[in-house]
């Protein structure tokens, strides 16, 4: 009779914890992560990039953040335990949660880490051009200590503090710094946008009827180009399709387009009036004087 070698039990492997949790209409989700509905637990290495609204992630350890529209953000496991690792490549997050000893929060050009602890009430926007704008709201927040990823430059930002890095330079501080640093404010419903083109008076009304993208007038995406646009000193054509339909064939088919329409210059100035008659034999007299006398 053989006898079989024991064998060990298997080792259960860790399995990450999730770190939360993102509706996906709300946001373009990538990265370790279950989707359950429209649900995303996010499990590790997870990236978030808004769509034209805030992207609200609830935290597993508790609070959230909100991912700002149109902006991109990745969240990590940090450490050990609930620490976690907040990195924005654009655009404007807002973190409100307890935080952890080993949190990070990474922008592409500084890294914050925890002097003391706190609750976070964290905001922080990129703009385009690297400025960074922080905002560390509410007196229990964690003090934090800010490095340059490039350098060894640092700065103590402490509890209720608000400020500007020019340029993500720390170097180049606006210590009192006045605009806000966190999401822009929600979009109008659709009652509001009836009042304004119905005439409402309301703040809101009057907001509908002047509609520019709020991620575009705060810096967190780039304005749309304008529609027929073409730059000065430039032939602007236009070409128009139209769709013909065949009963035999399964789908549309675009019809030729016209062949586009050059703009032809048109000159505002009156056409000279015609000579008179005196005009006339005036010049037919110098005519034939020149030629019966070439020396004058």
């Amino acid at each position: 009779m053989l006898s079989l070698p024991a064998v060990a039990p298997a080792v259960a492997q860790d399995v990450p914890q999730s770190m939360g949790s993102v509706a996906t209409h709300d946001a373009l989700v990538t990265g370790g992560l279950e989707v359950r509905g429209e649900k995303a637990n996010l499990v590790s290495n997870a990236s978030i990039t808004a769509y034209d609204r805030t992207a609200p992630i609830s935290l597993q350890r508790g609070g959230e953040v909100l991912v700002c529209s149109t902006s991109q953000f990745h969240l990590l496991h940090s450490g050990s335990g609930e620490s976690l690792l907040f990195g924005l490549d654009r655009g404007s997050i807002e973190i409100h949660s307890p935080s952890q000893s080993q949190d990070v929060i990474l922008t592409p050009d500084l890294r914050f880490t925890l002097v003391t602890q706190g609750n976070l009430d964290l905001r922080i926007r990129v703009t385009g051009n690297g400025d960074t704008c922080v905002d560390n709201a509410g007196a229990k927040a964690p003090e934090l200590q800010i490095s340059d990823v490039f350098s060894s430059e640092s700065y103590r930002l402490t509890a209720g503090q608000h400020v500007l890095f020019e340029h993500g330079s720390l170097r180049e501080v606006v210590d009192r710094e006045s605009s806000s640093c966190g999401c822009p404010e929600a979009v109008l419903p659709v009652t509001e946008v009836a009042a304004a083109s119905s005439g409402g008076s309301t703040p809101a009304a009057v907001a509908a009827q002047n509609p520019f993208p709020t991620a575009v007038s705060q810096g967190l995406a780039p304005p749309p180009p304008p529609a027929n646009s073409a730059p000065v000193g430039v032939e602007h054509v236009q070409v128009s399709d139209s769709l013909s339909y065949n009963a035999g064939q399964t789908t549309a088919v675009a019809a030729p387009a016209a062949p586009p329409v050059k703009a032809v210059p048109v000159s505002m100035e009156p056409p000279p009036s015609p000579p008179g008659a005196g005009e006339i034999f005036h010049a037919v007299g110098r005519f034939f004087h020149k030629l019966f006398h070439p020396g004058s």
